[in-house]
């Protein structure tokens, strides 16, 4: 199997230990040990759970507690609904590598996490890219989607909330993409480790699992439950999916780690307080990056509807490489290059992090861009999208 070299996580490990303020990272700021136990009210009393725990493989398919607590998180799922992975990457692959066969076709929408194209891709399928633009506020062009459904069609992959660019397909949206999926019964693989975090309401976006009997919806506790430490994930899907999906599974898997099934049953039976955390902190730094994008005349973008990350576009004459490796000397700055998402001209921001981190690495991104113009930097061309 070849694949194309992962352009993000390939920019992440280059660059993100050496960085000052990590205005990249996609996660919303994570949770220490001690916060945990704080919100969820165990505190020192976690030892008496901890300390008979034999640590054996444990339940092969995620303990009952945890597949239970996944569960809440869904209108229409339950236990025999869920599988836990190695994070959502690990329920993506394993999606792709149970559905997609070489000569399948499959629907991606680009920009996405780079998985959702380049392995289906790789296992020798046909990939077509439904291309998400901002004068459509980076949402699925629903009659370009239809014309690219075949009768053939395999598996179509999104992500909801999308990132890079914090699209949001509402329950109204969602269903009308679901009808058109229906017309050659595709499978849909939605990538929703974002789900939680919409700037209203409780936060949650409608689950692909709940909606379509072919819909598979994976997630994780990185983002919005701020536990990338855990690595770990869940498909939720039909019975029979799970089916398929295990056989992949028992090869590549096992089981996950029993402290880290323990921990995010902990963290899901307490989500309410990690909810209210997470929104604090997400939608409070949205309103830090809206007022500074506003004041800045060389930068603007689509402004998020969920997430933690955003699209920016610059007004400059540079690629997005060299401006990201720039600005992290100068400054010590880390953003993400859009051309590692193919979408060169743009620079992706992740704004969850510690509103101070935030704050102070955009005041400094302002810096950056009067010495741009001081130094006679051209503004960018309208060949740059």
């Amino acid at each position: 199997m070849k694949i194309k070299p992962f352009g993000v996580e390939i920019w992440m490990n280059e660059f993100e230990n050496h960085c000052e303020f990590n205005l990249a990272e996609t996660c919303v700021a994570s949770l220490t040990i001690e916060q945990l136990l704080e919100l969820s009210g165990k505190n020192s009393d976690v030892l008496d759970d901890l300390k008979p725990m034999k640590l054996t493989y444990g339940a092969i398919e995620g303990s009952d507690r945890l597949r239970d607590a996944i569960a809440t998180l869904y209108e229409r799922q339950e236990r025999q609904n869920i599988v836990v992975t190695h994070g959502a990457i690990g329920a993506n692959a394993l999606v792709h590598e149970t559905l997609v066969e070489p000569g399948d076709h499959v629907i991606s929408v680009r920009p996405t996490y780079q998985q959702h194209y380049s392995i289906p891709e790789s296992y020798g399928a046909t990939v077509d890219i439904l291309h998400l633009r901002p004068e459509n506020g980076f949402l699925p062009d629903l009659d370009e989607f239809a014309a690219l459904i075949r009768p053939d069609t395999k598996l179509i992959a999104i992500n909801n909330p999308n990132n890079p660019t914090g699209a949001l397909m509402d329950v109204g949206y969602l269903e009308q993409f679901i009808e058109i999926a229906r017309r050659s019964q595709a499978y849909v693989l939605c990538d929703e480790v974002y789900r939680g975090t919409s700037q209203t309401g409780d936060g949650f976006c409608p689950a692909i699992a709940d909606l379509y009997e072919r819909g598979i919806s994976v997630a994780g506790m990185s983002k919005t439950f701020s536990l990338a430490g855990l690595r770990l994930g869940w498909i939720a899907a039909a019975t029979e999916v799970l089916e398929a999906v295990s056989i992949h599974r028992d090869y590549n898997t096992i089981s996950v780690g029993m402290l880290d099934d323990y921990f995010a049953a902990l963290a899901l039976e307490n989500k309410s307080r990690i909810l209210e955390r997470s929104h604090r902190i997400t939608r409070g730094n949205l309103q830090i990056l809206d007022d500074w994008v506003s004041n800045e005349p060389r930068i603007s973008y689509v402004k998020p509807q969920a997430g933690t990350t955003a699209l920016l576009k610059y007004d400059f004459d540079m690629s997005s490489r060299e401006f990201c490796v720039s600005l992290l000397e100068e400054t010590g700055v880390m953003f993400t290059p859009g051309s590692v998402l193919h979408m060169e001209g743009w620079l992706r921001i992740g704004y969850a992090n510690n509103p101070e981190i935030l704050k102070t690495g955009l005041e400094k991104v302002s810096g950056y861009l009067r010495r741009l113009e001081e130094r006679g930097v051209p503004f960018a061309t309208e060949t740059i999208n």
